[in-house]
């Protein structure tokens, strides 16, 4: 068994149900969630859009290797809603499933990149993950969640949006 943190993101729809179908099917096809975040909201990161964005941090307990779990929350993504276009470009989304960290595996390849690149630059991802996991290790800047969150330069006002979410 690993362990893997997920974000899982919204900001098209009904974005307190997109997160909940979210858990609902990580729960039925990718593992056991442990534990949730409550849910934030903020601005979009990357583009501009009138729509904030909800988040949520995810501890999950899977059998499922990274490639694997990649294709299971893709198609988790697909079966809500989201479609994805070939541009690098950030765009709106119905909903989004990054794998934040995986144990403490390093993965950089074409298609998966463990942990997230640029994680550790996201206030609205650092803060959920900072509710779950504080004190978990980043397996290449050796700093723990709070630690990173403490010096994170992202200025984005992220509020909570729903405590104690599912």
């Amino acid at each position: 068994m690993s362990i893997a943190y997920l974000l899982s993101g919204s900001n098209q729809g009904d974005r307190i149900k997109n997160l909940q179908s979210a858990i609902t099917y990580i729960n039925k096809l990718a593992g056991e969630i442990i534990k949730c975040s409550s849910i934030f909201e903020s601005p979009a990161w990357g583009f501009d859009h009138p729509s904030p964005f909800l988040n949520q941090a995810i501890k999950l307990k899977t059998v499922l290797e990274p490639e694997a779990l990649l294709q299971t929350l893709l198609s988790i993504e697909a079966s809500c809603g989201r479609l994805r276009n070939d541009s690098d470009k950030y765009e709106a989304r119905t909903l989004d499933i990054d794998i934040l960290f995986y144990d403490d595996m390093v993965i950089d390849s074409e298609g998966l990149k463990i942990p997230h690149p640029r994680g550790h630059l996201r206030r609205f991802a650092l803060l959920p993950l900072s509710e779950i996991a504080a004190g978990l290790i980043h397996p290449l800047m050796k700093k723990n969640i709070q630690e990173l969150l403490d010096v994170c330069q992202d200025e984005s006002i992220v509020t909570v949006e729903v405590r104690d979410a599912v």
